[in-house]
């Protein structure tokens, strides 16, 4: 079920991107394996994926102490006291939302490891439920990740409500984007070029406007099963 459920995935973000104008190659795949047991990451990794997303860590741990190959993301909410075990086992983050967790994650990456990959999660719309940073307090949270030497800033994550139908995702994805244009002009070069966004539903909405990752877990792997 996995191999016809990927060739399907690629598939649509190859349509997607030649609607878009785009190259594939500048769309990376997230699998979102949260509640799915480890023979199904490896299955996925066999087929080709690398890049595996979770968000309940007491669950991801096994798995990524028993399967080190692929590249963890954390994805969603850090709550302070999970950022040593987040630090020291992820590759990457999709959700830092405050300096405090920034600075938790920074002392807890383990030197002997590469710097943290890290995306900002952002609040386009107030909605407490979400989490993320508001879109005026996010330039001071995007220079203090610059100053810690232990996390590398990739750039911004959201996630639109669920409520919104895809022409209202298409717009909060648009201002994301120009968001981070924005905010960019100020940074080096080689920084905050990533733009996480974009899911099973939505991915084509997404990927039109500006996508370089998408988080797929329900078209890969089936509904969640908790």
């Amino acid at each position: 079920m996995i191999q016809e459920n990927l060739t399907a995935v690629i598939a649509r973000i190859e349509n997607a991107c030649r609607d878009a104008s785009r190259n594939p190659k500048s769309v990376s795949l997230l699998a979102v394996s949260k509640t799915k047991p480890i023979e199904a990451v490896q299955s996925a990794y066999h087929l080709g994926l690398r890049h595996f997303g979770e968000n309940y860590l007491q669950d991801a741990l096994p798995k990524v102490a028993n399967f080190p190959a692929p590249t963890w993301h954390f994805i969603g909410q850090i709550q302070s006291n999970k950022t040593r075990d987040i630090a020291a086992h992820f590759d990457v983050v999709h959700g830092v939302a405050s300096e405090k967790i920034a600075s938790r994650l920074n002392a807890h990456r383990p030197q002997t490891k590469p710097p943290l990959g890290v995306f900002l999660q952002v609040n386009l719309v107030n909605e407490a439920s979400k989490g993320g940073v508001s879109p005026e307090t996010l330039p001071r949270l995007i220079h203090h990740v610059l100053s810690c030497e232990h996390l590398t800033l990739l750039g911004l994550m959201g996630m639109p409500p669920a409520s919104y139908d895809l022409t209202e995702r298409s717009h909060f994805f648009q201002n994301l984007r120009a968001l981070q244009q924005t905010l960019k002009t100020d940074l080096p070069q080689d920084c905050f070029t990533e733009l996480s966004m974009g899911m099973s539903d939505d991915l084509e909405v997404a990927i039109a406007a500006g996508a370089t990752w998408i988080r797929v877990g329900s078209a890969l792997f089936g509904d969640r099963s908790h």
